[in-house]
């Protein structure tokens, strides 16, 4: 991925909201994550996805890292690494991959 796309993706994962989760911590939207990250790898790599699985219940943790599975149309998969930046769930792509 061109350092260009990924300082696209970097700024636009920048916002993801968190919900509260029921013993009172807050945790990663995945359902918001899963759709903002298929939004914008689509743009930037102008390929249709089929599917973006996130994993739920991802504690705002910042600093941890969380992996997503993306499954493009053409059968290719790739796995997105993001990083927690702070405590308001805002992320990073730090990593993009894909699978042999």
């Amino acid at each position: 991925m061109s350092l260009l796309a990924r300082c696209f993706l970097v700024v636009a994962l920048a916002a993801i909201a968190f919900a509260a989760a029921g013993c009172g911590g807050t945790v990663i939207d995945s359902e918001k994550t899963e759709d903002t990250l298929q939004a914008n790898v689509e743009h930037v790599r102008h390929e249709k996805i089929d599917s973006v699985d996130c994993p739920s219940g991802e504690d705002v943790d910042p600093g941890a890292t969380f992996v997503c599975a993306v499954n493009f149309s053409d059968g290719k998969k790739a796995t997105v690494t993001l990083k927690i930046r702070n405590k308001d769930a805002d992320v990073d792509v730090v990593g993009f991959k894909f699978k042999q």
